[in-house]
């Protein structure tokens, strides 16, 4: 099944969540029938985004608040102390039932919800946005089925995971758009994402002696440790058993016989078709529903089944199982998290050729002192390494978008190693060359190569596809049936946003 997409233009001026500039935001968008997920792949690479089956790509050089697509590289994750203290806490509380008291500054992902997700959700609700789509589905069906592209789709199964079953270790949890911060860092606190990370003092006390005594005896018998293999250290190296722990050490942490709680995650495709996604339905939706009254002061009657079903229960994404992919597939899922049998947290993602990527988090208020959102983060990043294990191309964490500008919205980068996306040659930079130039400029150019340009740029659009009166044409031949100047201008703004390679795969439905 092919791609098949409305394109709705331009928008702008509408309430950005971020700051109160009277500019608003500004951003592209189409509605998709259908999409398929290396497509959809194609289209994050290029700054896009969905929300529902709305994806939309904000105007960079326009909007009040820039947001860069960012991602994280788990193959070389590690986790920091502030991680490690989360993990720990989860441990503690599924052990024995410890319940921390007070909150903790230097968790900035203590509640979940990424503003621009639902801020765009809103415009959605009141755009024109919608076509007929059983009529397109079936005109789309027959148009492909007349020219031999039928395509088989598998039902992705479940996949279920015990934490006390660390045989499976299927990492969960997905927060990273959804992360909404409480309080901003006061002058002088929180970490400064351009300089190292801290070190231990201890660590810094060692590495001073060490110093001191390789000038006090440069030949001696620090020589002889590193003629050996080993590195320059007051002391032999430690046990292997004495290293760092692992991110999936951490959470996959044996808990005592008797625990006091149970944590299952449970990865479930988005259909209701499913029937362990149908069972859990009304759980989930009575939690996304209390999440949004209480986290985001949200009115009950804008929380109804209708708006969370469009939110995230639709999605175009077209499930996928091949059989170098991962072996739940590709497409849409809800990580559901359920502690003594009852769901507690949900992370909605979408699982890509090449990358998970985070939609969005929910999660019972009742349980914000474990952290949920931090938590699910790293979860999330090792269960992308394990997926990485069966499709080695599939290797990196995408978390949405950083806004530089926004306080609340910078723990992103703290997910290290990461990298964000130039909004020009769109090219992956590493988050600390990008941060100078932030601290600068709100928008800003990341490739410095000044030659350099978007390889995948719309350089044939005569060749985009474009499905119209049940027909699939190339737009050569369509644009010659049109006298509408505009509808050219809009045909040729898609091809520049979608790039070659999807204008040639992508349907563009027009009426």
């Amino acid at each position: 099944m092919a791609s098949v997409v409305e394109y709705k233009g331009f928008r702008a001026g509408y309430h950005c969540g971020y700051c109160d500039s009277k500019e608003g935001k500004a951003s592209c968008g189409m509605w998709a029938h259908s999409m398929t997920v290396q497509d959809y792949q194609d289209l994050i690479d290029r700054g896009w985004r969905r929300s529902g089956k709305y994806v939309y790509k904000p105007v960079m050089n326009q909007t009040c608040c820039p947001q860069y697509t960012i991602r994280c590289r788990p193959l070389q994750f590690q986790p920091s102390k502030s991680h490690k203290k989360v993990l720990k806490k989860m441990l503690k509380f599924l052990a024995k039932g410890e319940v921390p008291k007070g909150s903790c500054e230097d968790e900035p992902m203590d509640s979940t919800m990424d503003d621009a997700v639902a801020g765009d959700f809103a415009l959605i609700n009141k755009l024109d946005i919608q076509c007929d789509l059983k009529t397109l589905s079936d005109d789309v069906k027959e148009s492909l089925e007349s020219e031999g592209k039928n395509s088989k789709k598998e039902e992705p199964h479940e996949l279920l995971q015990s934490q006390d079953f660390v045989g499976e270790r299927l990492g969960s949890g997905e927060p990273s758009h959804s992360v909404k911060v409480h309080t901003v860092p006061k002058p002088g606190k929180g970490a400064d994402l351009s300089k190292p990370p801290c070190r231990k003092a201890k660590e810094i006390r060692k590495e001073r002696k060490r110093l001191k005594l390789m000038q006090q005896n440069p030949a001696g018998e620090l020589e002889g440790f590193q003629a050996q293999g080993h590195p320059p250290s007051l002391f032999p190296p430690k046990a292997k058993s004495n290293q760092p722990k692992s991110l999936e050490d951490l959470i996959f942490e044996s808990l005592p016989e008797n625990a006091s709680h149970k944590l299952e995650v449970r990865l479930v495709p988005v259909s209701f078709e499913d029937p362990e996604f149908k069972s859990s339905f009304s759980q989930s939706f009575s939690l996304y529903v209390k999440y949004q009254v209480a986290i985001h002061q949200d009115p009950p009657d804008e929380c109804g089944k209708t708006e969370f079903t469009r939110f995230l229960c639709s999605s175009p994404l077209e499930a996928e199982t091949p059989p170098n992919g991962p072996d739940c597939g590709y497409g849409s899922f809800h990580q559901q998290y359920w502690l003594d049998g009852k769901i507690i947290a949900v992370g909605v993602i979408d699982i890509l050729p090449n990358c998970v990527s985070s939609v969005y988090l929910y999660y019972d208020p009742d349980y914000s002192f474990l952290s949920l959102g931090v938590y699910s983060a790293l979860r999330e990043i090792a269960f992308t390494r394990q997926l990485h294990e069966k499709s080695s191309q599939l290797s990196y964490y995408y978390m949405g978008f950083y806004i530089h500008s926004c306080p609340k919205m910078k723990y992103k980068g703290q997910y290290r190693p990461s990298d964000l996306l130039c909004p020009e040659t769109y090219v992956w930079v590493p988050i600390e060359q990008c941060l100078p130039s932030l601290e600068n400029s709100k928008y800003c150019r990341f490739n410095q190569d000044p030659e350099a340009v978007d390889e995948d740029r719309s350089t044939e659009p005569d060749r985009l596809q474009v499905f119209h009166k049940r027909a699939i044409m190339p737009y050569g031949d369509y644009k010659k049936q049109q006298k509408d100047p505009s509808e050219e201008a809009a045909v040729l703004q898609y091809a520049s946003l979608v790039g070659q390679k999807c204008s040639e795969r992508m349907l563009l439905f027009r009426n």
